[in-house]
């Protein structure tokens, strides 16, 4: 990803855990929807109207980093008893 070029004002943290999920609902008629659900929170990633370059670049980056997250979570996995590995 780049630099950012302006200074965060707030972040938001949301925790993995039981309750997390990730969910694509691709549509025929309309631009796909990506849900990341937190138990009672929700983030619905989509585009503002027809996909453009820039979309598609972001769908590619974020793709990218949830890839490194996994491998860093991966590389640090304790292996404790009834974790998928």
């Amino acid at each position: 990803m780049t630099r950012r070029r302006t200074p965060r004002t707030s972040v938001i943290r949301l925790t993995t855990g039981h309750a997390a999920r990730t969910l694509n609902h691709p549509y025929a008629q309309c631009e796909p929807v990506l849900a990341l659900d937190f138990g009672a929170t929700s983030v619905l990633v989509t585009t503002s109207g027809p996909v453009t370059d820039e979309d598609l670049e972001f769908a590619r980056q974020l793709a990218r980093e949830a890839y490194r997250f996994a491998r860093s979570l991966e590389r640090t996995y304790s292996g404790t008893p009834g974790a998928v590995a």
